[in-house]
């Protein structure tokens, strides 16, 4: 985990000055932040704290540990998730790449990756540069997540879902933005959400995928600080069913097959193997 409590009290002082051109997708809370022209000009002088470039040729061990398993993850999923042989690091990426290895149509016929940083953040910029497997049809569920590092103690959804980036390929062209907490999330159809955005080259070029963090709100952009799509604003009453966001959080990069929302239209077993690709994890803090 990073040392955050040197930063917390110059972001709680600097966060007023972050918060600001409220976005009618979504908002919590009613307050009222002092106007700012661009988010570029609160965050051009963060510090670039953590990163993974994904050079050499194989996936960092200090940075990265695999997350296993077949029990289909709380959304029905059909991916088991394995260590090494779904992933690859070449030319730059990291690829991330899902699988059908047995007959296809149930749980543990497809095989996929599941990364999650060893280090945890609180605040700043998160942005993770990426392109989504090529469309090929439908059933895969690629996603950019971070989640909260007290989850092995107080379960989901208490500690907190941030998503980054996710992407559904029975509806091509689409991103959303999301988040989770006991207050707002999808088991109970209360999750903040973007809703699908439109990014009609989201599987043939890299993109940037990032949320800017204060004490105050996270704000998701696509590509540009500036080019911001969802702002979720800390409620003016927050507690910890509603604003979880204030403790450390853990990224992941994950491929599922199937389930409740990536399997809705079914899988496609002539997709496979399909291959997200990583150019980097970039953390930056004021």
């Amino acid at each position: 985990m990073m040392e955050t409590t040197k930063l917390i009290l110059p972001l709680l002082l600097l966060s007023l000055f972050a918060c600001t051109n409220k976005n009618t997708n979504a908002l919590a809370g009613d307050t009222t932040y002092p106007k700012i022209t661009k988010e570029s000009d609160y965050w051009k002088d963060a510090q670039l704290v953590w990163s993974d470039e994904f050079e050499g040729d194989e996936i960092s061990r200090d940075n990265w540990k695999f997350e296993t398993g077949a029990h289909g993850w709380g959304n029905n999923e059909w991916q088991n998730y394995v260590a090494d042989k779904n992933v690859e690091v070449s030319d730059g990426t990291l690829k991330v790449i899902a699988k059908k290895e047995g007959k296809g149509q149930q749980v543990g016929d497809y095989t996929s990756t599941r990364l999650n940083s060893k280090k945890s953040f609180l605040y700043g910029r998160m942005e993770i540069r990426a392109k989504i497997p090529t469309l090929k049809g439908n059933g895969i569920w690629p996603a950019l997540w971070m989640l909260g590092e007290n989850i092995s103690t107080v379960g989901w959804p208490n500690c907190g879902e941030i998503d980054i980036m996710e992407y559904v390929s029975y509806d091509p062209d689409h991103i959303h933005f999301s988040i989770h907490s006991v207050a707002n999330n999808h088991m109970n159809g209360t999750q903040v959400t973007s809703g699908p955005l439109l990014l009609k080259t989201i599987d043939e070029a890299f993109h940037n995928y990032g949320v800017l963090w204060t004490p105050d709100c996270m704000k998701f952009y696509i590509d540009d600080v500036d080019n911001v799509k969802l702002t979720f604003y800390r409620p003016d009453n927050y507690n910890a069913d509603n604003w979880p966001f204030d403790k450390p959080f853990y990224f992941l990069i994950n491929i599922a097959v199937g389930g409740n929302w990536g399997g809705l239209k079914g899988v496609d077993d002539s997709i496979f193997p399909a291959t997200m690709e990583v150019d980097y994890v970039r953390v930056y803090q004021k």
